[in-house]
């Protein structure tokens, strides 16, 4: 990897299968046993390009946005960075300890307690419990949960488990954080609160891949923009250059 760069994804694609035909029988079976033809076409028909031949590095301490429409292969691209799905083809190498703050909540069991789930979401996330028990205090208090610490997390909003969530995540410093829409989540209070530090992790230098569909957001935190559509890089640039080419295909889509 050269010198300087955390993230580097080298022609990444990715495929799913999308199971079109559900419908089984033996008849259909042994129709599709002895013809080769349509079972290589029915196979090629239920496949899926999520990501076709990305390709991008990513500086130390650089903020990359992305943007595209909905199904461009946003989510699925910081998944396959963060190590939860692996590409189908090429490849990513990290230089750093990455923070995924992708699906906030995931790693919650709905049946503890807040008080259990920050032991428990915090264990996911490789924290310590003597790590964990000497930031427990920053924690609930940046959730502003405290009155809520010994109620079971499945009568809470779904503001309300993201604000217990991104305060866990977020309680080191990590070399990368990935962030996938969580800015828009919660009240309009805890919105500004969650990107003032994420601003001060950006300031610390952490390195972020920032997927979002506020443009405004993009423009103002972002180094660069990766546009993405259909599984593939349309442009990469600068944020004023790319969100005004976005915004303009957008309008005449």
């Amino acid at each position: 990897m050269k010198e300087n760069t955390m993230i580097q994804v080298d022609r990444v694609s990715m495929r799913f299968n999308l199971g079109i035909e559900k419908n089984f029988s033996l008849k259909q079976f042994f129709i599709d046993l002895f013809s080769p033809k349509r079972r290589k076409q029915k196979k090629k028909n239920s496949e899926f390009w999520a990501l076709k031949d990305v390709d991008f590095d990513v500086k130390r301490g650089e903020v990359v946005g992305f943007v595209g429409s909905n199904g461009a292969g946003k989510s699925t691209l910081l998944k396959v960075v963060a190590g939860v799905m692996k590409p189908t083809k090429g490849k990513v190498k990290i230089g750093g300890n990455i923070c995924p703050m992708i699906e906030l909540g995931a790693g919650f069991d709905m049946d503890l307690t807040a008080r259990e789930n920050v032991y428990l979401n915090g264990s996911v996330l490789g924290y310590s419990r003597e790590f964990l028990d000497s930031k427990f205090d920053e924690i609930i208090a940046f959730s502003e949960l405290q009155d809520f610490l010994d109620v079971p997390v499945r009568n809470f909003s779904s503001g309300m488990v993201a604000r217990l969530a991104f305060s866990i995540a977020t309680v080191v410093d990590p070399e990368i954080l990935i962030v996938d829409e969580i800015l828009s989540v919660g009240d309009i209070n805890f919105q500004q609160k969650s990107e003032k530090k994420m601003r001060n992790m950006i300031g610390g230098g952490t390195t972020v891949l920032f997927v979002s569909h506020s443009i405004e957001q993009i423009q103002k935190l972002c180094d660069r923009v990766i546009w993405l559509e259909h599984g593939q890089v349309v442009k990469i640039g600068k944020p004023k250059e790319i969100c005004k080419e976005y915004l303009e295909f957008m309008k005449n889509k």
